[in-house]
Order: structure tokens, then C-alpha cells, then sequence
């Protein structure tokens, strides 16, 4: 149903959202707020979505036979906000 690229596309798109959320609202709250129930409701899935992302990064790879420099990106994509979003424009259209 899903092709291995699409679920990337998925995974990518969720994790880089998590990572917005939790860098942007969560950890501003926390800190600003003394409330740190954001962070831990968001911390778990965003942890489980960068787990996926870097794994389906390289399987795919492997699968389309991307060379060091792009697996290089596409991995610190991970790592960057809204890096997820421009490895899906660049790379995965």
C-alpha cells in the first residue's frame, strides 16, 4: 500500500513537526512556566519518530542508492529544524 518513500515522506513530516512542537511550545513552556508536562507528553513520541526517521533514512538510501554527501544531509536533516522539511522538498519529490 505504502511504498518505503512514502512512509519516509510520513515519518519525516511527523518528526519534524514533534521536533517543531517540542522545540518551539514545549520547552519554552517549561522553562517560562516552571510546566514541564509538555515536554514530557511530547519528549516520547518525538523520541520514537527521530528513531524512525533515522532508520527509514537508511533503508532508503540503501534503496536508492544515495551517495555519502545526501545520506550525510538527509541524516542531519534529523537533527536541524525544519531540516525534515527540506529534505522532503529536495530530495523525496
Amino acid at each position: 500500500m505504502f511504498s518505503l518513500k512514502n512512509s519516509f515522506r510520513i515519518v519525516a513530516l511527523l518528526e519534524g513537526v514533534s521536533y517543531i512542537l517540542l522545540l518551539f511550545i514545549a520547552v519554552p513552556i517549561k522553562y517560562i512556566q516552571g510546566n514541564p508536562e509538555y515536554v514530557k507528553l511530547l519528549g516520547m513520541p518525538h523520541g520514537v519518530l527521530f528513531v524512525a526517521y533515522v532508520v527509514l533514512a537508511i533503508v532508503l538510501g540503501i534503496e536508492l542508492k544515495w551517495n555519502m554527501k545526501t545520506m550525510f544531509i538527509v541524516l542531519i536533516a534529523s537533527i536541524l529544524p525544519f531540516g525534515t522539511f527540506y529534505v522532503d522538498k529536495k530530495y523525496l519529490k
